[in-house]
Order: C-alpha cells, then sequence, then structure tokens
C-alpha cells in the first residue's frame, strides 16, 4: 500500500470469498464457496432504508463436480443473509448451470444463462470466483493417484490452461514438457 493511503481512517466495508474443495468419491470433488458483505458503519440509502453495521450478503454455493469431465453435475445454493427478502426469489436462478462443462467460454455461457436480472450479482460472483478454483480442487484430486489420470484428461487440462497465464504459455517451457508428458502417456495407453 502506498504511504501516502496509510491513514487512520476507519473501514467502512469488507468482502470475503472462500473456496473450498472436498474429496466426494474417486471420481468427483465438492467445491464449497461463500460471499460475505460486512459492513462496518450504519447506513441509510437513497430510499431512506437504514442498513445497520453488519452482515448484509452471505451466500454460499455447493458443486458437485466430474473430475473427469469438469461437468458440473449438481449444484445448491444457500443465501443466508440478504439485505432484502426480495433477494430470496432468486433461489433456482442457477438451474442451468447444471450439466455444464468448466471450460473456456464458461463465464461468458453462465452470464448469458443467469446473470442479470435472472438471479443474484453476489451469487454470480461467488460461482465465477469458483471456477478456476474448481480447478485446482480437480488438480489436487487427481494428484492423489497420478496413475488414474489418461492422456485424454491430460490434454483437456492442457487445453484449458494454455496461455491462461505467463507460465502456461503456449511457446513457454511448462506447455512443452506437460505436451511431452501426454505424448508418452498416450504410447503407454496405445
Amino acid at each position: 500500500m502506498p504511504d501516502s493511503w496509510k491513514t487512520s481512517r476507519e473501514k467502512i466495508h469488507g468482502r470475503t470469498i472462500s473456496i473450498s474443495t472436498y474429496e466426494h468419491d474417486d471420481q468427483r470433488i465438492v467445491v464449497a464457496g461463500f460471499l460475505k458483505d460486512d459492513r462496518f458503519v450504519d447506513t441509510r440509502v437513497i430510499t431512506g432504508e437504514a442498513f445497520p453495521r453488519g452482515t448484509i450478503h452471505h451466500m454460499g454455493l455447493w458443486l458437485l463436480v466430474n473430475c473427469s469431465t469438469l461437468v458440473i453435475e449438481d449444484l445448491e445454493m444457500e443465501l443466508i443473509s440478504v439485505p432484502r427478502e426480495i433477494c430470496r426469489e432468486t433461489m433456482g436462478f442457477l438451474a442451468p448451470v447444471k450439466g455444464m462443462t468448466i471450460a473456456r467460454g464458461f463465464t461468458a455461457k453462465v452470464k448469458k444463462l443467469a446473470g442479470g436480472e435472472k438471479g443474484c450479482a453476489h451469487v454470480l460472483e461467488l460461482l465465477l470466483a469458483m471456477a478456476p478454483a474448481t480447478l485446482q480442487g480437480v488438480a489436487t484430486h487427481r494428484a492423489l493417484n497420478p496413475s488414474r489420470v489418461d492422456s485424454g484428461q491430460a490434454k483437456m487440462i492442457l487445453k484449458y490452461l494454455v496461455n491462461t497465464c505467463h507460465v502456461w504459455r503456449e511457446d513457454g517451457p511448462f506447455v512443452a514438457r506437460h505436451r511431452a508428458l501426454i505424448e508418452r502417456k498416450a504410447g503407454e495407453e496405445a
């Protein structure tokens, strides 16, 4: 933080997103995510509504993900705390996401199917944060028993990761090493 920003100002708002992955069975994981907004001061909005300090948003989302296909097989949503009861009318808005594959284009598809007036911006933000964390959970699950990963699964992983960051750039040494491993694994399976 720049020194010029370091002051004794009062903290007024905080957002926490936490995501954890759990082993479900040999092929699937459960990814649990929570978004929580806390206000540290009393507020009054333009409509005149008063919001006391405390938790204003607290949402939970659970995904059951197939590690072989990256398909979201099931999901559950919980609105633990919302600023208005009308927010609860969004329950079920993520139903179209069930059956989707977490792959390139996931964010755009989700926004088209469940974004805007169709649902809750906070839960949608949580889901979109959970997608890359899900890939980390899948990788961890697979690393528990790497012999179960076949060349097709490895190709799918590589396809998703290429050019997502500097390390995974297409012409970089890390991708080249993984491609060589995939080719070797494919040769062993032949």
